[in-house]
């Protein structure tokens, strides 16, 4: 059986590695993965043609990496099983992120070359379009961003029933009527009630 009390200590690393992880998945999923060169050797390139236009990135590991940050916060403020489905959440979102990342580095490739044709940088049959190759920074920043993303929020997932969570006083004040708490008999109910406490010198608000 597991520890509650070390089950409780694992709340703050996996919530600050589960943030950061997608903070940084965040960044990565915006900048271009790809960097594109023109057509090296005796291939001629063509005027007019903007190869770094030809860089591409993931709109959808942007955006599923946004989902996950907001999963982060939502884990933190909810509770019960809410909680957990937001967490099962997070390891769908970071598993998408994760796979749409993997698999970039062929469809992104073949993407740039055959813009590359289309816009004429590759006139020639044996000339290759462009020189492409995975970006040395944002693509390898973003699959380590994928592993630390699906590894938090698995945790999560594991560990959050134990987790503790946000007290109810933090809740709306209706629920505390909703108990059926009774109210003192002489608690003035009305602004007649009120003038009439102060009138025989009592304090209204006690």
């Amino acid at each position: 059986m597991a520890d509650p009390q070390r089950s409780r200590r694992t709340f703050g690393p996996v919530v600050l590695l589960g943030l950061a992880s997608a903070a940084l998945a965040a960044v990565a999923g915006t900048k271009p993965w790809l960097e594109v060169e023109p057509p090296g050797g005796e291939c001629p390139t063509v005027p007019g043609v903007d190869y770094a236009a030809l860089e591409l990135g993931s709109p959808l590991a942007g955006a599923l990496s946004l989902v996950v940050l907001a999963a982060w916060g939502v884990v933190l403020v909810s509770r019960g099983r809410f909680r957990r489905a937001v967490a099962a959440l997070a390891v769908v979102a970071s598993a998408g992120y994760l796979v749409t990342a993997i698999e970039a580095y062929s469809s992104l490739k073949d993407s740039a070359r055959r813009e590359a044709v289309e816009a004429g940088a590759a006139p020639w049959r044996d000339c290759s379009a462009v020189s492409v190759w995975m970006n040395n920074d944002w693509w390898p920043a973003a699959l380590l961003a994928g592993v630390l993303c699906v590894t938090a929020a698995v945790a999560a997932v594991v560990l959050v029933p134990s987790w503790p969570e946000m007290g109810s006083k933090y809740d709306a004040p209706a629920g505390a009527r909703a108990t059926g708490e009774a109210r003192p008999t002489d608690a003035p109910e009305s602004n007649i009630d009120i003038w009439k406490a102060l009138d025989e010198g009592r304090d209204p608000t006690a």
